[in-house]
């Protein structure tokens, strides 16, 4: 098992050819905490954003960007710096008018009710999004036939003098008919602890999106056809989930794709800790939300796992392991080496069907694999 040293070392950047048509890198960063993967393939090439900084929560957690090119992933560059807030979950999305937008979460310290979304075209100034406080985002923006943009939310619901604990939470989907100027948010019906709403084109105006449960009992599916405008109460499917964020696509040959950790708490009964910021010691006294569902933390993040369908996402039968380990997630803590998640990954394809993943490698690093078909055929 790689310590955090071990980890820090291969932080380069340089692709290393493990296995036929298996690439892998480990991306540069200066940060010692480094989360949420996002992958975007645009004109210019591959980019990753994700967020780091010192310990998710913390006004030092930034937004990073680094690109590929023919010698591996460039230095990792800062795109943000707001030194009050916590800056989590990066989105960068090529709008159809030209412009490479760049969206992210802004929270003080652990209250994700207080959450704000932000966006700023690339290099320039950020603005709030008009959403509601408490909103959070994490997976890419959709494009309708119509022109308008889909963009999967998640409420992240408090209580009257009450912390947040994710307790409340429920999934909605944004929609924006001027470029961003203003949105309107459909509401997922039944969705208590569904979050990271995360919509797939199934066809013209019909949509799946599936969902990471607080819950931790299994991925869930809802789906749209009416152009998202309405949804359908969401339904388990049958992979587990932890209480960790999935990734999913559909593929050029029309199957889907997901990227996950297929664990639940049933499969892990012992592994839980009070609640995902329970190490910032921020001084809120206030009491635990009640009521709602029971947000379940702590159950193992890994192995991480392709996850394939042939049904448009209602059942995902064959399995594929990309890296296993032992997924231990009950400090964030990413220096001290008790953390070993694979988390977090951001899935996509690229035209000649060649599929590039990242994730969070033990807090520390952001993992990159790059996967032919013909590997994953052979598995």
């Amino acid at each position: 098992m790689p310590n955090p040293e071990d980890i820090a070392n291969r932080m380069d950047g340089r692709p290393t050819v493990v296995g036929i048509g298996r690439v892998e890198a480990s991306l540069p960063s200066p940060c010692d905490q480094n989360h949420a993967a996002f992958l975007s393939l645009g004109a210019d090439g591959l980019s990753c954003l994700w967020f780091g900084g010192s310990l998710e929560g913390k006004a030092d957690i930034s937004i990073w960007r680094a690109t590929m090119s023919g010698d591996g992933w460039s230095q990792a560059e800062r795109l943000t710096d707001d030194p009050e807030r916590s800056e989590q979950n990066p989105i960068q999305f090529d709008a159809p008018d030209g412009r490479r937008l760049i969206l992210h979460t802004a929270q003080p310290g652990g209250n994700q009710d207080a959450c704000v979304v932000r966006i700023r075209e690339d290099g320039l100034a950020p603005r709030d999004l008009p959403l509601p406080r408490g909103t959070f985002v994490r997976a890419p923006i959709l494009v309708r036939d119509d022109g308008a943009w889909l963009m999967g939310l998640f409420n992240c619901v408090t209580r009257p003098g009450q912390r947040w604990t994710g307790s409340h939470d429920t999934a909605a989907l944004a929609i924006s008919q001027d470029n961003a100027e203003t949105w309107r948010v459909v509401q997922v019906p039944g969705s208590m602890g569904c979050v990271h709403m995360t919509p797939v084109a199934l066809g013209p105006d019909h949509y799946a999106a599936f969902f990471r449960r607080r819950q931790s009992d299994a991925v869930y599916r809802t789906e749209s056809t009416d152009g998202g405008e309405s949804w359908s109460v969401p339904q388990p499917t049958d992979v587990p989930n932890n209480n960790s964020s999935i990734s999913v696509i559909r593929l050029r040959d029309g199957r889907l794709a997901m990227a996950c950790n297929p664990v639940n708490a049933t499969m892990f009964p012992d592994a839980r800790r009070a609640s995902l910021y329970d190490e910032l010691g921020d001084g809120d006294d206030r009491p635990n939300a009640n009521g709602g569902c029971n947000p379940i933390w702590g159950v193992p993040r890994a192995p991480m796992v392709l996850a394939l369908s042939d049904d448009d996402g209602r059942s995902f039968p064959r399995r594929v392991l990309v890296e296993e380990g032992p997924g231990d997630c009950l400090s964030n803590n990413s220096v001290d080496g008790q953390n070993h998640e694979m988390s977090y990954p951001s899935l996509l394809e690229d035209a000649q069907g060649t599929l590039h993943l990242a994730y969070t490698y033990h807090r520390r690093a952001i993992k990159y694999v790059r996967l032919t078909r013909d590997w994953l055929e052979a598995q």
